[in-house]
């Protein structure tokens, strides 16, 4: 699987600040392991970075953590909304800074950690200046998408902006989506866009461990393992029992979640 690299999140920031440790890593690299065991010697809390763990009943293809593992310290943005709504990384940056806020404030250590490096990125850079989704425009584009399929679209990225087009795969459709959601409501590349940053400032200053599994035979084989337990575990049964309960449709971020993509397709 390939993973982007972990931002460098070693920009200056003021010492005077209380710190928070960021816990960065591949699927599978161990996030949760090392959390519980910082969580042994450290009164800290943590805070989910990850698209997938804020949706409620999604727990199976999440390798959300259990009761008992969440029983040993304090964890956040984890259950926080259902399948059919969005969590972008602006809400993500606001709920962060709000609770590495109150977490310092009950005398305690904020540990972020997770795999979302757009939500690592929002935190430590601020938002761009982005449009708003457009649900009219994304849904021409999920039907354009239907029709010519996402390599399609993303040959049309090219066109009006390689460089962007360049930075993502042929299939990875939530993201191409995006960009060209961007770019022809604007009229201009992603680096136009992104150029402009804003957001309030970090209320601690930012303390990075990265994991970097140097056996990335043995990471994939890890994920591998990891996929077929969640197959044993109900993984299908769980997308089964999702479908049922929500209004949920294959372009919605929930459901473009790695493993459940792939199993609504399978159904």
């Amino acid at each position: 699987m390939p993973t982007e690299a972990p931002p460098d999140l070693t920009h200056a920031t003021p010492v005077a600040l209380p710190p928070a440790l960021l816990l960065l890593g591949p699927t599978a690299s161990g996030k949760t392991a090392s959390a519980l065991a910082l969580a042994q010697a450290l009164p800290v809390e943590v805070i989910s970075v990850d698209s997938a763990l804020v949706y409620r009943d999604m727990d199976i293809g999440t390798a959300k953590p259990s009761a008992e593992e969440r029983a040993v310290c304090p964890h956040h943005l984890i259950d926080v909304v259902s399948p059919e709504e969005n969590y972008s990384a602006a809400r993500f940056r606001a709920d962060a800074i709000r609770l590495m806020g109150e977490i310092v404030a009950r005398g305690n250590l904020p540990l972020l950690a997770g795999g979302t490096m757009l939500y690592f990125k929002a935190l430590r850079d601020g938002l761009s200046d982005l449009p708003a989704a457009d649900p009219e425009l994304r849904r021409a584009l999920d039907d354009e998408a239907a029709e010519r399929g996402w390599p399609a679209l993303h040959a049309e990225l090219a066109r009006l902006d390689p460089e962007a087009a360049a930075r993502l795969e042929p299939g990875d459709a939530q993201r191409i989506q995006r960009a060209l959601e961007i770019v022809r409501l604007t009229g201009r590349p992603l680096a136009d866009s992104y150029a402009k940053k804003e957001g309030e400032p970090l209320p601690c200053r930012l303390l990075a461990i990265a994991l970097a599994p140097s056996d990335r035979g043995a990471l994939h084989a890890r994920i591998e393992e990891r996929f077929d337990a969640m197959l044993h575990a109900g993984l299908v049964d769980e997308v089964r029992q999702l479908r049922a309960r929500y209004r949920l449709t294959p372009p919605m971020p929930s459901m473009r979640c790695v493993g459940y993509r792939q199993v609504w397709e399978y159904l």
